[in-house]
């Protein structure tokens, strides 16, 4: 459902088992403040479809939406280094995700042949719920202890450890898990 020809911006998306925290790596957040990827209504508008795997254009964003954006993916930020260090949640992240989680979500619509599809357009509010929504279902689930940081030390990707075992250390084996196993090596 992502428009098939996806910009520079793309190259950069990782996939951590859940929308709520494919959220947070859109930046701003801590030291890596540089990062930023939500500057614009525009990059707002993006990003969301993005992490929802909605067609880029199916999301309006307005300037009033950055900074409840913004407290959205702080709070969620915050409640994943709280599971994944097992301490209890800010009561402050906590309100955030459930005043953003009571806006009603995209609708969606089921067509004939029995697919579904969210009925555009979607206000960047119904995408905020969406993914507050996803983030009360995460750490109120099984998956909450699931929830792990990326152990390479110049790493700190989120992602859920959907492995059978529960003992994924890497956000990808291709790239972090690789490259600290190949500075052992070396050593």
């Amino acid at each position: 459902m992502l428009r098939d020809t996806l910009d520079s911006r793309t190259a950069r998306r990782f996939r951590t088992g859940s929308a709520a925290l494919d959220f947070v790596h859109t930046g701003g957040i801590g030291r890596w403040m540089e990062a930023e990827l939500v500057r614009t209504p525009q990059d707002a508008g993006y990003w969301l479809a993005l992490v929802l795997d909605l067609d880029a254009d199916v999301v309006r964003a307005g300037p009033h939406d950055l900074a409840p954006l913004r407290r959205l993916r702080e709070a969620v930020w915050q409640l994943a280094q709280a599971a994944v260090g097992g301490t209890a949640f800010r009561s402050t992240d906590v309100d955030v995700v459930n005043a953003a989680a009571l806006v009603p979500p995209p609708a969606i619509a089921m067509s004939r042949d029995g697919t579904g599809r969210v009925v555009p357009p979607v206000e960047a509010e119904q995408a905020l719920s969406a993914l507050a929504r996803d983030a009360v279902e995460l750490f109120t689930g099984p998956l909450r202890t699931r929830v792990r940081t990326c152990a390479a030390d110049n790493c700190e990707l989120l992602f859920v450890d959907a492995s059978r075992p529960g003992q994924r250390r890497w956000c990808s084996m291709g790239l972090c898990g690789s490259r600290v196993k190949m500075r052992r090596y070396r050593a």
